[in-house]
């Protein structure tokens, strides 16, 4: 995101070649903060995500509806630590972007796709656990094993198709502020409104639609029957479940100061562009980079079945060859199959993730 003026032609009012000026107001000890956040990023975004991976695809009763989105939106976090992000490491390095042009727009092009399938992933996976919880004598029609590989290629269409056009926009530049190759919200304050809205109010108005419905039935069922009757929410059921709405609340955390800067930035560019301190800026995008590592710590902190995997899978590494057999039957449980709506009177089924 860029946040200088457009002239009145509408060409940036940075170039190239001034540059210099932005780097020059960042000291050496911001360079090596900023540095060392990306390095503890980039090295626990790969390890977190190759365990969570690795995780499903060792486990048999790991992999299910839910859990393929979950893998889908590892892939989507593991990737911006194997390209863009090193790159910004090199820029920090050298205190300029000395890669070329071909890899500042393959590299804005692949963290835009990080960014839009992050969240349309973690909207896919609210509607699965909305439908599981919700609509259960749906869940199994509605998520077979068919439907849920049309969901997720579904995902990711959408997401190449709101990435896609950055290209025609020229929307991708380098910043020398954050030293990164992204998306200069200035070029167009129509598209740039379009952008925060359609990635990213959207998506946050849906998830929280579907966790506020899961809410409400659960709270519903507990209140409407006798104490002798109502189903039991075990702890562990409701930590799992809170362990994706965590992914979604720290997403939104995460990403709410950039979008935010940049719709203000967007509908007022004179006015508010030159309001916004710079550290605030830098701090709202790196901000936003670290998300990339949070996922899968959520994982082993808050649900058992990937603790429990992670742990199995890292006592491994002392035989490489067990890190690809499946887990055993007596180890880890992942999402249960869905329980026969025959099974409970108030159509709720247990929250597991």
């Amino acid at each position: 995101m860029d946040l200088d003026v457009e002239d009145v032609n509408g060409s940036n009012c940075v170039s190239r070649n001034e540059s210099g000026r932005g780097l020059s107001a960042s000291s050496s000890g911001v360079s090596t903060a900023l540095a060392s956040v990306l390095i503890f990023t980039i090295v626990v975004d790969i390890l977190g995500n190759v365990l969570v991976i690795l995780s499903v695809y060792r486990n048999k009763k790991l992999r299910n509806a839910g859990n393929i989105f979950v893998v889908s939106l590892s892939v989507a976090d593991l990737v911006v630590a194997l390209y863009p992000y090193p790159l910004v490491l090199t820029a920090i390095f050298h205190n300029d972007w000395t890669m070329g042009d071909l890899n500042c727009q393959a590299s804005g092009f692949i963290m835009g796709l990080s960014v839009i399938g992050s969240i349309f992933n973690i909207t896919a996976i609210a509607i699965n656990r909305y439908c599981y919880i919700c609509h259960s004598l749906h869940y199994d029609r509605l998520y077979s094993l068919r439907n849920t590989c049309c969901y997720l290629g579904l995902t990711w269409l959408l997401t190449a198709l709101a990435t896609v056009p950055n290209f025609f926009v020229g929307s991708l530049q380098y910043d020398p502020r954050i030293y990164s190759c992204t998306f200069a919200q200035t070029v167009s304050s129509y598209y740039t409104i379009s952008v925060v809205v359609i990635h990213f109010l959207i998506p946050l108005l849906v998830v929280s639609y579907c966790y506020m419905r899961i809410w409400v039935l659960v709270i519903q069922v507990k209140q409407r029957v006798k104490p002798e009757q109502r189903p039991k929410l075990k702890s562990s059921d409701v930590r799992n479940f809170l362990t994706m709405f965590m992914v979604f609340v720290l997403f939104a955390v995460c990403w709410a100061p950039l979008n935010f800067i940049g719709l203000a930035v967007a509908i007022n560019p004179v006015k508010v562009a030159p309001n916004i301190p710079e550290w605030l800026f830098v701090t709202s995008y790196f901000m936003a980079y670290f998300n990339s590592c949070l996922n899968a710590i959520i994982y082993g902190l808050l649900n058992q079945n990937f603790r429990k995997e992670y742990k199995t899978i890292l006592l491994a590494l002392c035989v490489p060859r067990l890190l690809l057999m499946e887990t055993s039957r007596c180890a880890t449980e992942g999402l249960k199959s869905k329980p026969s709506p025959a099974a409970t009177n108030n159509n709720v089924a247990e929250i597991n993730v």
